[in-house]
C-alpha cells in the first residue's frame, strides 16, 4: 500500500533579528563584561554558531546585585502592587506580540521542535506573566500571612530544557511580590533570556529590576552565593541542587529547588489504551525527553502489557525526527554534545545490564546532536535506566500485577516529582494519588501545565513550589517572619 509523506514546512527565520554578540543586561542596559570573556551559543541541530555571548565574572555579579538592590530599595518595593501589576501586564502583552519571534529563537538555540515552542512554551510563558500580574495588588488575600512583604533581591538560575518558560516561572512571581531579580540562564540556551531583556526595556521596566547575566556554572554559583541575595531559586540537576543547599545552609536565604525526576506513568488494564499510548508518547518524547517530570518509567499491568507495547511501538514508528524548524517535526535535536554523551552512556548501560532495546526506524541527520526514540523492555528496578534520570528520549518499561505493586514500584526511586495514572475508575485514581510520593500526579493525561497550578517535588526532586498561589510564598515574608 502506498503511503504519503509530509512536504517540508519550515518556519521562516526572517522574523528573528539576532545580534552577532550580546553583553550582560545590568541596570537596564547591555554592558560589556569587566573581564572581557565570552562564549558562542550554537544551534544543536546544525552546530551553526548563532551569536557570541558575554561571560559574567564575580565582579559582574557584584554589579548586577548592587543594581538589583538599588532598584529594590529606591523603586520597586515602594511601588503599589497595582503599579507593579501594570508592568507585568505590559511584559505579558509584549511576549504575546513577539511570540513567533521568541519561538523561533527558542527552537534555534534549544533544538526543540518549533511546534512545541510555538504552541506550548510561548503561550504558557505569556500566561504566567498575565497570571502573576493579577496577583500583584492582591497579595494580602493570598493566604500567606498578614501584611506580606517582599524579601529583596532574588538570585535565579534556570536550565536549558525550557529556557523562557523557566524564566517566566521564576521572574513573574518574584516581580509580582515586589522583589528584584538577578537571573542566570543556561550557557547553552541564553538567547531568549537576552530577548526578554529587550522586552524589559521595551516595557520601560525600571532599571535594575531585572538583571540577566550569561555564563557557565561559576557565574551561577556566584549569583546564588552572593551575600546580598535574599532568595535563591534553582532548577537543574539534583547534584548541583545538593551543593547549593549546602552552600546556603545557615545563611538565612530562602531557597527553592526544582531538581531531577524519574516519573512513573502507570497504565491499568481498564485504561483507554489508545489514549494512554498518546499520553505515554507525550510523557517521555515531548521535548526529546528533556523534561524533569518526564514519564521515563512506564509501568503496565501485566494483562495488557503486549497490546500496549505493540500499540506504542507502532505509534513511535510514525514520529518524525529531523529539522526542528519544520512544523511537521515531532522529535528535535538533543541540546548539546555533552547531554548526547550522557544519553548514549545510559542507553549502553541498559544494554549491558540485559534490557532489550527497541529503536524507532529513522534517519539521523549527519550534523548536530541526535538520538532516536528508544524503548527498553525487560527492565528491572535494579537497572540504571530505571533508577537514574536520563533526560532524553528513552523509555524503560516495567510490569505490575496489583495496585499495591504499582505504588511500590512507582515510589521505589530517590525522586518524587511526577506520576501519571491511566484508568477508567475514579476511585482508583484517588486511591493511587494518595499513595504516590510525587509532587504532581496526572490522571489520564501527562505533562499538562497551567500557571494557576503549583509544581514541585519531594525527596531528591527538591523542595518548594512554583506556579499558582503557592509560587508566591517563597518570595514573600509576613509579619513576624524573618
Amino acid at each position: 500500500m502506498a503511503t504519503l509523506d509530509y512536504a517540508p514546512a519550515p518556519e521562516s527565520r526572517a522574523i528573528l533579528d539576532l545580534r552577532s554578540s550580546y553583553g550582560l543586561f545590568i541596570d537596564g542596559t547591555f554592558v560589556d563584561p569587566l573581564e572581557g570573556h565570552g562564549f558562542k551559543t550554537v544551534n544543536p541541530a546544525t552546530e551553526e554558531v548563532l551569536a557570541e555571548v558575554a561571560e559574567a565574572s564575580a565582579a559582574d555579579v557584584d554589579r548586577a546585585v548592587a543594581a538589583a538592590r538599588r532598584a529594590y530599595q529606591q523603586v520597586w518595593s515602594r511601588l503599589p502592587g497595582r503599579e507593579r501589576g501594570k508592568y507585568l501586564f505590559r511584559i505579558a502583552r509584549l511576549i504575546a506580540e513577539r511570540s513567533r519571534e521568541l519561538a523561533v529563537a527558542e527552537t534555534l538555540d534549544n533544538g526543540k521542535p518549533i511546534r512545541e515552542s510555538r504552541d506550548v512554551d510561548l503561550p504558557l510563558v505569556a500566561a504566567h506573566f498575565f497570571y502573576y500580574a493579577g496577583w500583584a495588588d492582591k497579595l494580602g488575600y493570598a493566604g500567606l500571612g498578614t501584611a506580606p512583604r517582599p524579601l529583596g533581591v532574588a538570585g535565579q538560575v534556570i536550565p536549558w530544557n525550557f529556557p523562557l518558560l523557566m524564566l517566566a516561572w521564576k521572574v513573574a512571581p518574584a516581580l509580582a511580590a515586589g522583589n528584584t531579580v538577578v537571573l542566570k540562564p543556561a550557557e547553552t540556551t541564553p538567547l531568549t533570556a537576552l530577548l526578554f531583556a529587550e522586552i524589559c526595556q521595551q516595557a520601560d521596566l525600571p532599571a535594575g529590576v531585572v538583571n540577566i547575566l550569561t555564563g557557565a556554572g561559576p557565574t551561577g554559583q556566584a549569583v546564588l552565593a552572593h551575600p546580598d541575595v535574599d532568595k535563591v531559586a534553582f532548577t537543574g540537576s539534583t547534584a548541583v541542587g545538593r551543593s547549593i543547599a549546602a552552600a546556603v545552609a545557615g545563611t538565612g536565604k530562602r531557597v527553592t529547588l526544582e531538581l531531577g525526576g524519574k516519573g512513573a506513568n502507570i497504565v491499568f488494564d481498564d485504561a483507554p489504551l489508545d489514549q494512554a499510548v498518546e499520553g505515554i508518547v507525550n510523557g517521555i518524547f515531548f521535548n526529546q525527553g528533556h523534561v524533569c517530570c518526564a514519564g521515563s518509567r512506564l509501568l503496565v499491568q501485566e494483562s495488557v502489557y503486549q497490546p500496549v507495547l505493540d500499540s506504542l511501538t507502532r505509534r513511535l514508528g510514525t514520529l518524525r525526527l529531523g529539522d526542528p524548524m519544520d512544523k511537521n517535526t515531532d522529535i528535535g535535536a538533543i541540546n548539546s554534545a555533552e547531554q548526547l554523551g550522557r544519553i548514549r552512556a545510559l542507553a549502553e548501560a541498559g544494554d549491558a545490564e540485559g534490557a532489550t532495546r527497541w529503536t524507532a526506524e529513522c534517519t539521523l541527520p549527519s550534523r548536530g546532536y541526535w538520538f532516536p526514540p528508544t524503548v527498553f523492555t525487560g527492565v528491572t528496578q535494579a537497572h540504571r535506566i530505571a533508577r537514574e534520570e536520563i533526560f532524553g528520549p528513552v523509555l524503560s518499561v516495567l510490569t505490575f500485577r496489583t495496585p499495591d505493586e504499582a505504588v511500590a514500584k512507582a515510589n521505589n526511586t530517590p525522586y518524587g516529582l511526577s506520576a501519571g495514572i491511566w484508568t477508567e475508575k475514579g476511585s482508583r485514581i484517588l486511591w493511587m494519588a494518595q499513595r504516590l510520593r510525587a509532587g504532581v500526579v496526572w490522571a489520564n493525561t501527562f505533562n499538562r501545565f497551567d500557571p494557576t497550578s503549583p509544581f514541585g517535588g519531594y525527596k531528591e526532586s527538591g523542595y518548594g513550589r512554583e506556579g499558582g498561589q503557592h509560587g508566591l510564598a517563597p518570595y514573600l515574608a509576613s509579619e513576624g517572619s524573618q
